[in-house]
């Protein structure tokens, strides 16, 4: 009856500190529990975290060349020369590409933004788009969230006399770039304090030096912000440390004075009377940014996101609501096949990582299909496509296991790769797929713990139900924005039973709303089970059970908390709960 659960209750040490941190709080134990689990042990911290403070970003000359890439940058606006902003054609890409070009724009006429195309350009910097940037004068090349590994291309680009400013924050390899500087937090010689960047965040640093060098005032560059709280979400990076100011900072910004661009979006997705959220921007608004490089060219969506006319701002996205829904379509038929394929694989249930291939599915969508087995079968999974003698290929992983040092295994194997712990994408001859597959298939065997691929829920706090009050669950909503490294909490609450009024809902019947009470203070509380109809019977048989669940406002009854079941389990204290002392 659910997944498994581990949770690890406080120390009577933990349990003391979390009272003394709520006395100077005046919040709930439980909560200054959770504050200690993220590294926030005083009272002065707790308030920076609950309020972040733009005053509190990085200076961004840390960053090393930072000084280098202004000083490049001002020579630039100041002979007129022709500048070209270039960047991926992701949500991060897309973003910082529009953020770096908006502000750019109020200082110089001269200026121009490249999207490459997924399918003649490939992935990051290409001659194609170097001979496109020297046809038409340009003397910089302002590349975002790509580059680091564009030895080839920024070398070639040099010979011909344009220089690079590479932002980006993949890993680099040893060597970088020739490139006038490099702006990425993960170099290897990194003397900024704050590593997790998105690329448009590393964008936004840069235009924040700019903006200090010319004496240029901060909120001029505050408004672009709503940007980056999108490519945060969407590309999944920590939300703790400076990118936490710029997560909360920019949802602020899109719920009060979204840019034009993303009004309109936010208009077609449905959200325009909804208190945006990261989770909106994770699963409405992101992918149908992402969609239009998916299915068409990037360049639409920049072209949205830099748009001041509403009117225009609402057509494009609805061209770009309807390249989201062919790849959705995209999405559902070749994930199909891609579970149809996984399941006649065999011995399957040995093989610790998925490698499939389809020389007929679309490039654009291989790395939502790797990213469902991902979620479906819980291990490393990469889907690989080609054209012509060229593979392309998506890499998504579990919780804990790097994917990334997965694919620099196989690095001779491969034409170019880059990425994240959790994502990479890459490129390799077809005629090495198969060496690929059995090469990263044999280092994940070799390096993943067994507990990386059992599908876990993590229990951040046990509750009674007479602890669930609306003061509680308003202090909790202190700790959004939620993401990696401050995911929303799971609460846990034993021996509940049906009140009597629970009942199955939705339109198949899929999914049940129930109200429980619990057997220490008899306290009723309203839940809703989404996809958990095949429990209803045993709820109905009024026999006690385990729950665990986030809270959440209730929609339909405004001023309640509602819980959010995300698993039950039959026996009180089963099994199935991991309880580390």
């Amino acid at each position: 009856m659910g997944q498994k659960w581990k949770y690890q209750p406080p120390t009577y040490e933990q349990t003391m500190a979390a009272k003394a941190l709520s006395v100077e709080l005046d919040m709930s134990p439980v909560l200054c529990g959770l504050l200690l689990k993220r590294g926030i042990t005083s009272a002065a911290e707790a308030r920076d975290f609950f309020r972040p403070k733009l005053g509190n970003l990085h200076n961004p000359f840390l960053m090393n060349d930072m000084d280098i890439a202004v000083k490049r940058l001002n020579k630039a606006l100041g002979k007129k020369e022709r500048i070209l902003v270039y960047g991926d054609y992701d949500v991060d890409g897309t973003t910082a590409v529009a953020l770096v070009y908006k502000f750019l724009q109020q200082f110089s006429s001269n200026i121009d933004y490249y999207i490459p195309d997924r399918n003649e350009d490939g992935y990051g910097i290409s001659k194609r788009g170097v001979d496109y940037a020297y046809s038409t004068g340009v003397k910089l090349i302002i590349v975002l969230d790509c580059g680091i590994k564009a030895l080839d291309e920024i070398a070639y680009a040099k010979s011909l006399g344009i220089d690079f400013i590479v932002c980006d924050h993949h890993v680099p390899d040893d060597e970088l770039p020739c490139a006038v500087a490099v702006l990425n937090p993960k170099r290897t010689d990194s003397t900024y304090p704050y590593p997790h960047l998105s690329g448009c965040g590393v964008g936004f640093k840069f235009m924040q030096a700019f903006a200090m060098d010319n004496g240029i005032p901060a909120e001029q560059l505050y408004t672009l912000l709503d940007l980056v709280a999108v490519s945060i979400a969407s590309d999944l990076v920590p939300i703790m440390g400076e990118n936490r100011i710029l997560a909360f900072h920019g949802i602020k910004q899109i719920n009060h004075s979204p840019s034009v661009g993303l009004k309109a979006i936010i208009q077609v997705c449905g959200l325009a009377e909804k208190e945006i959220s990261i989770n909106d921007i994770i699963f409405k608004i992101g992918p149908r940014i992402n969609a239009s490089g998916r299915i068409q060219q990037g360049k639409v969506a920049v072209d949205l996101l830099i748009e001041n006319n509403l009117r225009a701002a609402l057509e494009m996205s609805r061209q770009i609501n309807e390249f989201n829904e062919t790849r959705k379509e995209l999405d559902k038929s070749m994930t199909e096949e891609a579970n149809t394929i996984v399941e006649g694989l065999e011995s399957f249930d040995e093989q610790r990582a998925i490698v499939i291939f389809n020389a007929d599915w679309h490039r654009g969508v291989i790395g939502i299909v790797a990213s469902r087995l991902t979620e479906v079968y819980h291990r490393p999974a990469v889907v690989i496509t080609c054209t012509g003698d060229v593979a392309t290929g998506s890499a998504r992983s579990v919780t804990g296991f790097d994917v990334y040092k997965a694919m620099e295994s196989c690095r001779d194997l491969l034409e170019n790769f880059g990425g994240h712990t959790y994502a990479a994408g890459f490129s390799l001859k077809v005629g090495n797929v198969e060496a690929f597959a059995q090469r990263f298939k044999d280092y994940v065997s070799d390096n993943i713990l067994p507990e990386q691929t059992d599908p876990v829920i993590e229990i951040d706090a046990e509750l009674d139900f007479h602890q669930i009050t609306r003061r509680f669950f308003n202090d909790m909503k202190k700790f959004a924005p939620h993401g990696p490294d401050n995911p929303k909490p799971i609460f846990c609450t034993y021996n509940v039973c049906d009140y009597g009024t629970s009942k199955v809902v939705g339109r198949r019947q899929e999914h049940i709303k129930l109200e429980l009470v619990d057997n220490k203070s008899n306290t009723i509380l309203n839940g809703i089970a989404f996809g958990q109809s095949r429990q209803a019977k045993y709820i109905k048989s009024k026999q006690s059970f385990d729950i665990c669940y986030t809270l959440e406002d209730n929609i339909y009854k405004h001023g309640e908390v509602q819980l959010q079941i995300e698993s039950m389990h039959a026996k009180a204290r089963s099994n199935d709960v991991q309880r580390n002392p």
